[in-house]
């Protein structure tokens, strides 16, 4: 096995380039089947009724993100105690790629509801867990000088392979009059064909990861013997908060500032569609436009993260969202709106790739795959907040506008929380 990498051992270039690639990979799950076109085709093809579907769908990504907020930090806490990752990486992997490839079987009729959401659900699991292994893998892999640019590089290249999978979605099968493969448009395969797609796309991808990128050697302790350590690991954690004090406090303005932009990927095309009156096909090309801005944001601020730092690095990006998403709140005009949130794009990227980087940095070593695991909590832990405080505002206000203005104020909350993180020198 080989050992983990070191800044004085540092791994190669091809070794790090197939760790971003596998960013590449799994952002066709969430891009294809979590976003845009399998979750349309349940709400509006599976489904009894569009408003039926939607509730499924959200009631099961809820539950999935409950999962995850659970499982997470107790997994990366027995995966720390066993040493190697890609065995766990690969098991997930596989398991969300097995899964996305189910959903070809769920066929345009309500009989198949459970099946969709059965399958649905558990992929979304494996992808989140998978996220886990991948992210703890970082700090391994280059010096805390390089965190950032790596980790922005991968994202950013994330954002891109995500489009790349939906572009070849919609182009070869979706948009198609003629369907290759024989598939027949009046049973949805045209559509159902993303399962097997995406799983393919994983798989193909994340190869390179498995085969270059260096893992820490395996302890050789049972499961169970992990289990029982590594648990006790993670209530001791939890315990001693005081000692974490830093990345406990980051972890609570990102449950804040992520809910913020959590909120604003979900609602961002509704409010688009009920302000501005845009239609579906001009939401899906200003959805892509946005997830563009972001992906170059993503991998432009990638140097300025290891030049001035994660924490400012994500300041820059919060205090961004916060005064271009102000103004967006109050123009009439589509264009501007289109100007301004296109803007809007080159911050977010930044945000989550930066707190990726920050919590590499601030990660004890030795523990830094449980501590992932808290990353993954502290992003579904209060997932369901966000969405029910701007439902809430804007039906009491009747007004789309006031409802969105409370993203604004999860990402200030964030923001203030984390200007009192101190990051490691």
């Amino acid at each position: 096995m080989t050992p983990v990498p070191s800044p004085s051992m540092p791994v190669s270039r091809r070794a790090l380039y197939s760790w971003c690639i596998f960013d590449w990979a799994n952002s066709a799950f969430p891009t294809v089947i979590v976003t845009f076109v399998f979750a349309a085709y349940f709400a509006k093809g599976v489904a009894a009724n569009p408003t039926e579907g939607t509730t499924l769908w959200g009631m099961a990504l809820s539950l999935s993100g409950l999962a995850i907020a659970l499982a997470s930090p107790v997994i990366g806490a027995i995966a720390d105690r066993r040493g190697a990752r890609k065995p766990w990486l690969a098991g997930f992997t596989l398991l969300c790629a097995l899964c996305s490839s189910m959903l070809w079987f769920t066929q345009p009729s309500t009989d198949w509801i459970v099946w969709g959401l059965v399958f649905f659900a558990l992929g979304n699991f494996a992808f989140e867990v998978s996220t886990v292994f991948y992210n703890a893998m970082l700090p391994s892999l280059v010096s805390p000088a390089r965190i950032g640019r790596l980790s922005g590089w991968g994202w950013g290249l994330g954002y891109a392979g995500g489009l790349s999978c939906l572009a070849l979605t919609l182009v070869i099968f979706v948009q198609s009059e003629i369907p290759p493969l024989g598939l027949d448009k009046t049973a949805a395969e045209h559509i159902r064909i993303v399962g097997p797609l995406v799983a393919v796309w994983y798989l193909l991808f994340a190869l390179p990861l498995f085969r270059f990128v260096p893992d820490a050697a395996s302890t050789g302790i049972s499961i169970a013997r992990a289990a029982k350590l590594g648990i006790g690991e993670l209530f001791h954690t939890l315990r001693s908060i005081r000692q974490y004090r830093p990345l406990f406090r980051f972890l609570l303005a990102r449950v804040l500032y992520i809910d913020g932009l959590n909120t604003l990927f979900a609602f961002g095309g509704i409010y688009a569609a009920g302000t501005f009156g845009m239609a579906v096909d001009e939401i899906i090309l200003f959805g892509i436009a946005l997830n563009v801005t972001a992906g170059l944001g993503a991998a432009s601020f990638a140097w300025i993260d290891d030049w001035i730092g994660s924490k400012r690095t994500i300041m820059i990006a919060l205090i961004g969202l916060i005064a271009v998403g102000t103004p967006i709140l109050f123009v009439t005009s589509k264009t501007a709106f289109w100007v301004l949130a296109l803007f809007l794009g080159i911050f977010m990227g930044p945000a989550q790739a930066a707190s990726r980087s920050l919590m590499a940095r601030l990660a004890p070593p030795g523990q830094v795959t449980e501590m992932f695991g808290l990353f993954a909590l502290s992003g579904k832990v209060t997932a369901f907040l966000g969405p029910a405080v701007l439902a809430w505002v804007t039906a009491i206000f009747a007004s789309q506008r006031a409802g969105m203005a409370t993203v604004i104020i999860f990402i200030a909350a964030g923001a203030l929380i984390l200007t009192t993180v101190k990051e490691p020198s």
